[in-house]
């Protein structure tokens, strides 16, 4: 009895022993190189406005609900553009509190500084001044640094700008000298230790912006620049080129034989192809410069109701067939080549064009403002991945009731009006 007392005392102790100087097994932490380019990370351009001003915040509850759809049809990485309204610190605690509600729920953020020129947005105290930049840049800065110290778990991606830089954006952009300035100043402190070293640092931006437009673009600060991001986020726009630049928007090539859905399927592929010129064009100017790094689509989508530019008077480019066939698109090819894709957007806005709700910009969600689901995702609504969920208090179905027939009918094409749809 001794004996075997003995041995046991023993054991127990080289196992005690032995198990204290194994450390129990780290969760691994998820970095932007992880994220980006990974299909199993859907990433998404995220608005959680609900009413026609954004005076009227949305609710830490709200943003929550909102996450929760999304997480549901596998969306992991969001991306926000501003600081300076409390939605991106209200949504950075959202996350917060779902990830200690539930361990299994996974949400990261690409966080937006907005950077704008002097007197942007305000004429009255003189016309926008592009070689200067406004005074509140820093405090913009400054407050995305402090958000990602604060939620390091969640903040993964810093985006410097948001098509800061493309000079159609004549109420604010600035020169790529004040772009370059911040985007070295973060990275300075990811050096320094005062911020991860994980995490990536871009600015959000135009395809011509990062050089795949004109020449006017091919600046050495620009060159710099794209030398300093971490990777490029790159904007490209088919739906509204349809009316600025419809070189593509047209049925040449297309059968006169072909059904309505076949000529759409073909505009639409002609869309995508647009898109991906755009990416090419971007692509080769930085190689051209002899950098290699990732470039991912920060930003694209399609609206879905326009009484403007891109309705029945003019390219008759909108309708959500249309749009569910642009998201496939883009789906797809970003994730054959390994992208990540911020799809714009998630849910329908009413305060990007308050006073007049059917401007093209109210309506690039995924989503309507009430939770209906467009045709992009009525197979998710069918699968069940939305069951239990609510938006507004209202259930996520289906836009048009769920009925195909009526919303083949809202399809419009280009020029050519008396087209009927053949079975």
């Amino acid at each position: 009895m001794k004996t075997c007392l003995k041995d046991i005392l023993t054991l127990t102790v080289l196992i005690t022993v032995f198990g204290c100087n194994e450390k129990p097994e780290e969760k691994m932490t998820i970095t932007a190189a992880d994220i980006l380019g990974n299909p199993e990370y859907l990433a998404i351009s995220y608005g959680g406005y609900r009413t026609k001003t954004r005076d009227n915040q949305p609710t830490i509850d709200e943003l929550k609900e909102d996450f929760r759809i999304l997480s549901a049809m596998g969306i992991k990485v969001l991306r926000t553009y501003n600081v300076h309204y409390p939605q991106a610190s209200n949504l950075l605690e959202a996350i917060s509190q779902l990830k200690k509600e539930n361990s299994s729920f996974e949400m990261y953020v690409m966080l937006g500084a907005w950077i704008d020129c002097k007197n942007a947005f305000n004429w009255e105290h003189g016309e926008p001044n592009h070689n200067e930049e406004s005074e509140r840049n820093s405090v913009e800065i400054n407050t995305t640094i402090s958000l990602a110290k604060t939620y390091p778990d969640i903040v993964k991606i810093i985006a410097v700008g948001n098509e800061a830089m493309v000079k159609w954006a004549t109420s604010y952009y600035v020169q790529p000298n004040v772009i370059l300035k911040w985007v070295n100043h973060l990275q300075d402190l990811k050096k320094q230790g005062e911020l991860s070293k994980d995490l990536w640092i871009t600015s959000s931006d135009n395809f011509a912006s990062w050089g795949g437009g004109s020449s006017e673009y091919h600046v050495e600060d620009l060159n710099a620049l794209i030398k300093a991001v971490d990777f490029i986020s790159m904007h490209t726009y088919p739906m509204h080129d349809t009316h600025y630049n419809p070189v593509f928007w047209n049925l040449e090539g297309i059968s006169e034989d072909a059904s309505k859905l076949d000529m759409v399927d073909s505009l639409m592929l002609k869309a995508k192809q647009y898109a991906v010129q755009q990416y090419n064009s971007v692509f080769n100017y930085m190689k051209s410069l002899g950098v290699n790094k990732p470039i991912h689509i920060g930003e694209t989508g399609w609206a879905t109701v326009s009484n403007g530019h891109y309705g029945i008077k003019g390219s008759r480019a909108v309708d959500e067939y249309k749009e569910a066939l642009f998201y496939k698109h883009m789906r797809a090819w970003t994730k054959k080549e390994n992208m990540s894709c911020f799809y714009f957007e998630a849910f329908d806005e009413q305060w990007k064009d308050a006073k007049n709700s059917k401007g093209s910009e109210n309506h690039f969600g995924l989503f309507t403002i009430d939770g209906k689901a467009k045709y992009a995702l009525w197979d998710l609504v069918d699968k069940g991945y939305f069951k239990g969920l609510t938006r507004n208090g209202n259930p996520i179905t289906k836009t048009y009731n769920g009925d195909k027939e009526a919303l083949l009918k809202d399809i419009l094409l280009p020029n050519f009006e008396n087209v009927l749809i053949q079975e």
